[in-house]
C-alpha cells in the first residue's frame, strides 16, 4: 500500500494534471514530498492564474484541500539535494513527475541528477521504486521516443497525458480525472471516481 509518495511538478504545460492529482490523493491516507521546478512554479502562474506563486510558493494559494489535508504535504526545494527524498533510506513508496518536461525526462534518461527531482527519480529506479512520468508534449522526436524507451527499459512507467473519451467528459475536470486515474491504478491507490472501460456501456 503507498502511504509516502513524492510528486514533482516540472516545467511542462499541463499543471492542472498536477493539481487535480495533488487534491485528489491527499483526500487519502498518504502523505506527499513535493518538489516544484522553477519552470513549474511560472507555469503554475500563467496557466492556473496563481498570483505570485513563483515569489511565495504558497501552496495553500495553489490547491483547493482542507487544512487537514495540506498538513499531509510537505514541500521541498528544487535545490536542496540533502532533502529525505535525495537518499535512497528514506523510505518512500512511490514517485509521479506530472507533468514531466522533456528536459526532465532526458536527464533521468541519462542519470543526470543535478537537482533534488531529477535526484529522486533516479533514487527510485535504483531502489526498485515505483516511478511514474507523465509527459505532455506533442509531437515527439526521435530523441523524446529514445529517451522514454530508456526509462521504460530501466523500469520507470510512462503514462502520457492523453485523455480518453469514452466516459463523455463534459468538464475540465472529467478530462483531467481520466488521466489521474490511471495513475491512482499503477499506484495500486483507490480512485473515488474511477473510470474504466466498459463493454456493456458503448460507444455511440
Amino acid at each position: 500500500m503507498i502511504t509516502r509518495l513524492i510528486v514533482g511538478i516540472s516545467g511542462a504545460s499541463g499543471v492542472y494534471y498536477a493539481r487535480r492529482f495533488l487534491e485528489t490523493v491527499l483526500n487519502l491516507p498518504v502523505t506527499v514530498s513535493l518538489i516544484i521546478t522553477q519552470t513549474a512554479a511560472l507555469l503554475i502562474e500563467k496557466e492556473l492564474k496563481v498570483t505570485g506563486f513563483q515569489q511565495t510558493l504558497r501552496l495553500a494559494n495553489f490547491l483547493s484541500v482542507s487544512p487537514d489535508a495540506l498538513a499531509k504535504l510537505t514541500h521541498h526545494r528544487n535545490d536542496d539535494l540533502l532533502a529525505p527524498p535525495a537518499s535512497g533510506s528514506t523510505p518512500y513508496d512511490a514517485m509521479v513527475i506530472i507533468p514531466c518536461s522533456m528536459k526532465t525526462l532526458s536527464a533521468v534518461a541519462t542519470g543526470y541528477a543535478a537537482n533534488l527531482l531529477t535526484r529522486t527519480a533516479d533514487v527510485c529506479l535504483k531502489e526498485h521504486r515505483p516511478l511514474i512520468l507523465v509527459p505532455r508534449e506533442t509531437p515527439l522526436n526521435a530523441i523524446h521516443l529514445e529517451n522514454m524507451l530508456t526509462l521504460a527499459h530501466a523500469g520507470a512507467c510512462i503514462l502520457p497525458a492523453m485523455p480518453a473519451f469514452y466516459h463523455h467528459p463534459t468538464t475540465i475536470d472529467d478530462l483531467a480525472d481520466f488521466l489521474i486515474s490511471r495513475i491512482f491504478t499503477h499506484l495500486g491507490l483507490p480512485h473515488p471516481g474511477k473510470i474504466q472501460w466498459s463493454a456493456e456501456d458503448p460507444l455511440t
